[in-house]
């Protein structure tokens, strides 16, 4: 007689933690329930490009679904995107005059104080304003500053201009200043100069955390800030470094930011973890144009589900500890929240 081959063994036991997780992702509802981050409106933070010498929006090639605008066009996004809860927003300049210095950017007249203004007006406190604190899209040459004769951004002289800018916006009524030159210094510089000038109560958010990174390649396009010449790497954050964006926040935070940014988001959603471990202030990671125009483009070509990786990406950046998100995607992303 044959031998009988041996049964298998029996299956032993299903841990209980998953057999709980399995339990517990089973319905949409389910999973609703127990999420550990959510996606809202008033999470998210919409960038404005202002720009003079234009007529309604002018898209951004490099940017699908998003445009330049003028001062009219800025204030009628501003309705839409507060129709769908989104009620913050980060404006950029685009001036009609460059000089070496970036005078432009505290010009009283300019396209961020005209904005401000505009948007005020129209919707009061309503909507709650940033505006991004730079030379770039002011200078001739793209840099965030006045140059020395050996081409290197003069480092006081750039945190000066960047005290006037801030004061111009606050004079505008801007609700929130934030500084992204990566400049020595210039969150103290901003505080002191806010403060003489009579602005005591308006905060700072300070791009603490902005690395030399090729996702901002887009943004080039739209705030027609490309250099004549050079690169940022010197005052940019190296992307191979960590710990030492732990010290560049820390340091923010001892001279009077009030919130943080880490840009990009997605990339360095590390250094948001890192960061939430050792400060208690709101961080707010951003989105940047790269990040937002891969998903765009992927979508468009069919490559991926656009709608789907956008909720993704903002989901881990929030995971990871982030406060808000700066997004282009903003309004598409509330429209489908709401």
């Amino acid at each position: 007689m044959s031998e009988r081959p041996a049964p298998d063994p029996a299956p032993g036991p299903v841990p209980e933690g998953v057999l709980r997780g399995r339990r517990l992702r089973r319905t949409s509802a389910l999973r609703r329930l127990v999420a550990e981050v959510r996606l809202d409106p008033a999470d998210l933070v919409l960038p404005i490009f202002v720009k003079d010498g234009i007529d309604g929006a002018v898209p951004i090639s490099s940017m699908p679904g998003v445009a330049q605008h003028d001062v009219d066009s800025s204030t009628d996004l501003v309705a839409r995107a507060l129709e769908v809860g989104v009620s913050a927003f980060l404006l950029f300049g685009i001036p009609a005059h460059k000089d070496e210095v970036g005078s432009s950017g505290w010009d009283p007249h300019g396209p961020v104080p005209r904005a401000i203004r505009a948007i005020r007006d129209r919707h009061g406190d309503a909507a709650l304003l940033l505006a991004d604190v730079c030379s770039c899209e002011y200078t001739d040459h793209g840099h965030c500053g006045p140059l020395d004769d050996h081409g290197v951004v003069r480092n006081d002289a750039a945190v000066a201009g960047y005290v006037r800018e801030s004061v111009a916006y606050a004079d505008a009524g801007v609700d929130l200043l934030a500084p992204s030159g990566m400049m020595d210094g210039q969150v103290a510089a901003m505080r002191a100069g806010l403060d003489d000038a009579g602005h005591g109560r308006l905060g700072i958010v300070g791009y603490a955390a902005k690395y030399h990174s090729s996702f901002y390649g887009p943004f080039r396009d739209a705030a027609e800030s490309g250099m004549s010449f050079g690169d940022r790497r010197t005052h940019q954050m190296d992307p191979a470094n960590a710990r030492e964006a732990t010290r560049e926040i820390a340091a923010d935070v001892a001279e009077g930011a009030d919130a943080v940014i880490v840009k990009p988001a997605l990339p360095y959603l590390d250094v948001i973890a890192r960061a939430r471990a050792v400060v208690d202030v709101p961080i707010i990671g951003y989105q940047v144009s790269g990040e937002y125009a891969m998903v765009a483009a992927a979508d468009r070509a069919g490559w991926l589900d656009g709608v789907a990786a956008m909720d993704e990406s903002l989901t881990a950046i929030r995971r990871a500890g982030a406060d808000a998100v700066i997004t282009y995607a903003a309004i598409d992303v509330a429209t489908r929240l709401a």
